[in-house]
Order: C-alpha cells, then structure tokens, then sequence
C-alpha cells in the first residue's frame, strides 16, 4: 500500500507539472506515456512470440506530436495514421521475424492506445483542454474507487465475467453515479474563471466516467487475450503505463466531446 500510495503521488506531480509548463510540455508528456504503452504490448505480443515494428509506433507517435505543435488541422493525424498503417503492413511484408500476426497486431497498437493518445495529445492543444481533463481525471478517479467499494458492498450480477470476474453490474453503477459528484467539485473549481453550466458538468462526468469503465473493460480484454495481469510492473503497485491510462484513453476524449457538443448547442440556442 505504501508503494501504491508514493507512486500516486509520484505521478500526480509529474502530470500537474507537466500540464502546468504549456502546450508543448503537455504534448510531449502524453507522447511519453502512449510510448510507455506501446513498449508494454510490444514486449507482452514478443513474450507470445509475436514480433510488431516498434520503430512504426515511435515515428508514428513523434511524427503526430510534430503535427499537432505545429497546429495543423487534424486531417494530417488522420493522415500520418494511414501512413503508419501502410509501413506496419509493409513490415510484414519485408521482415519475416515480423510475418503477417506481427503485421496485423502493430495495426492494432496503432488504433489502440496509440490513436486514443493522440486524441488526447490534440485536445491537450485545444482551448478547453484544462475543462476536459479535469473532468474526465475527476469522474474517473472517483468512479474507479466507487466502484470498487460498491461492488464489495453491493455487488451480485457480474458484468463481464469473461472479461473482468470481479467487476458488477452494481459496482459500476455506483461508480457511474458518484461521478456526478465530480461534476459538482469541477463546476465550482471552474465557476469564476472558465464558467460551465452545472448541468453540463454533471452530464459530462457522468458519460465520461461510463465510457472510462468501459475503458477498463477494454484492456482487461486485451490482458485476458495475453494472459497477464500487468502490462508491466513499471509503476510500483499499479502495474504498468497502459493499466493506469486504460480509462482516461476513453474518458478524456469522451469529456472533450461532451463539453464541444454542449459548446455548440448552447450558441445555437
């Protein structure tokens, strides 16, 4: 528990100081982490003997860095990911280490964590990115611990045994709810300087942390499909990079989205 706990603090300090130092400093930091994740499922497909191009996934996350820097319009990501695919494949092509599974699971990579990453690397450049991540963190964070305790406390059905046999229906539902919680906290955090509307905050914590647990759900695949319980053991009781991203991957861009629709509706009313 302790190690759990200074690793918590450890990463929170980096990510706030991070986020704090600009726009570059915030895109280079989540370059660094879809980094991290990538080299997890590189290094868990080689234990199953299945071999990926890395080198696809670091130009491929450096080079959609440059392109958002530099502000172009996100077409040139769409792009640059059409790009990388076409080399992922080509790889298996040449390389007969890397064969076609080796091929077809670097498309994979690149779609997800890596295309989600870059999600989040663009809307860390955006205007409301400071909305965006403060919502999504909260309501996934607060939904992670509620869940868990609300599943202990009530849970019955399972939601997906295959998946995750810990995980319930109840667990989730609890989670879910005490997001609206972190929508109350945000909404007066931000209320005199980048004022959002009460209801969209709550809203939008609520979707963010529903999508964040399906998140969740979504690497548990990936672990059970590799059968391992850690991506890694790079971060001392949490696992690895990809274990403590799985959520926001799925929430941050969900909260962004939110909050742009809201955005729109509200001018058009």
């Amino acid at each position: 528990m302790k190690a759990r706990v200074s690793s918590a603090v450890i990463m929170m300090a980096i990510t706030v100081l991070c986020m704090a130092l600009g726009r570059v400093a915030r895109v280079f930091y989540f370059a660094a982490c879809a980094c991290m994740c990538a080299y997890e499922l590189y290094k868990n497909l080689k234990d199953k003997d299945i071999l990926c191009a890395f080198f696809v996934f670091i130009a491929y996350v450096l080079g959609d860095s440059v392109i958002v820097i530099a502000g172009l319009d996100i077409i040139w990501s769409v792009a640059w990911l059409a790009v990388s695919v076409f080399f992922a494949m080509l790889s298996g092509i040449i390389n007969r280490n890397i064969d076609g599974k080796g091929a077809f699971s670097t498309v994979s990579v690149l779609l997800y964590p890596l295309f989600s990453f870059s999600l989040i690397t663009r809307i860390s450049s955006s205007e409301i990115w400071l909305q965006s991540l403060l919502l999504a963190a909260a309501s996934t964070w607060l939904c992670d611990s509620f869940a868990l305790f609300g599943g202990m406390l009530f849970g019955k059905h399972k939601v997906a045994p295959n998946v995750s046999p810990n995980k319930t229906i109840e667990g989730c539902i609890c989670g879910a709810l005490s997001s609206l919680l972190a929508g109350v906290t945000v909404y007066f955090i931000l209320k005199e300087s980048m004022y959002i509307p009460l209801h969209t905050c709550l809203v939008t914590a609520f979707i963010a942390s529903s999508l964040g647990q399906i998140g969740d759900l979504a690497e548990s695949l990936i672990k059970r499909m590799l059968n391992i319980k850690d991506t890694s053991n790079l971060i001392p009781g949490h696992g690895g990079m990809l274990d403590r991203a799985d959520s926001l991957l799925f929430s941050i861009p969900s909260a962004y989205f939110c909050l742009l629709f809201a955005d729109h509706i509200w001018h058009f009313l």
